[in-house]
């Protein structure tokens, strides 16, 4: 059993409602991350991509990829001389958000990104494949944490790096409870944004019950990740977790 929110449900239930999660703000979903972080998702996940460290050339998967954030900044850091970009694969589960992220791909001057349908868990590429995973908020959702992380390490080449950019622990505790009393008006948000709460009281729930810093951290490296750093943005409402193979 895995947690989907603050219930217990059996892996294959959270795939299913997690889809159900996406495809119901799949039409809002850029417009409430701007309004959810004030905007500042975008510079977290630069910071992200920046630190992949990326040059031309380079193969990169960007897993979770929904709407193209990170894939439109990790193509940019490995075009060619010739200004292409062909080695940027962005991976979702979800046939909705993947149609929306070739959009917003397209939108912005970005025709050469690759796409695929799959499960984190069950990744459709050879062993390694990638000199670079990121993933931006997206681990949370994953049914089998440990089965995706153990799956990035295996696409990954030699001293390949992922690169993890989730919602994670805030330690000081009244920036704590600031958090989650801004957290609280999401669902609100989303019922006047997006004209659906649930999809948002399920993100609530699942910030609470993601791995804080140091289990994540220990996740990664039972995985096969090695020298696995933390990064705390935010006062530790967001981390980035890299590691190396």
């Amino acid at each position: 059993m895995v947690d989907f929110g603050t219930e217990r449900v059996a892996p294959a239930e959270k795939t299913r409602r997690v889809r159900g999660v996406f495809d119901a703000v799949v039409h809002r979903y850029d417009a409430m991350n701007d309004i959810m972080s004030l905007g500042s998702h975008r510079l977290l996940k630069s910071v992200a991509v920046e630190m992949a460290r990326l040059r031309p050339g380079k193969r990169v998967l960007d897993l979770a990829g929904g709407t193209a954030d990170v894939a439109v900044r990790a193509s940019r850091q490995v075009r060619d001389a010739s200004g292409d970009a062909p080695g940027v694969v962005l991976v979702d589960i979800n046939r909705a958000m993947l149609r929306a992220g070739r959009d917003r791909a397209l939108d912005r001057g970005c025709a050469a990104l690759a796409f695929a349908q799959a499960d984190a868990a069950a990744l459709p590429f050879a062993d390694a494949a990638f000199d670079a995973v990121l993933v931006a908020f997206g681990v949370r959702n994953f049914a089998d944490q440990p089965a995706a992380l153990a799956e990035m390490c295996r696409v990954l080449r030699p001293r390949g790096v992922a690169v993890v950019l989730e919602f994670a622990t805030v330690g000081n505790p009244l920036l704590a409870r600031a958090f989650d009393a801004y957290k609280a008006a999401w669902p609100l948000l989303g019922r006047v944004v997006a004209g659906d709460a649930a999809p948002y009281r399920y993100l609530v729930d699942s910030i609470r019950t993601h791995p804080d810093q140091a289990a994540f951290r220990a996740m990664m490296e039972d995985a096969g990740f090695a020298d696995v750093e933390c990064h705390d943005l935010l006062a530790g409402a967001a981390a980035i977790h890299r590691g190396f193979k």
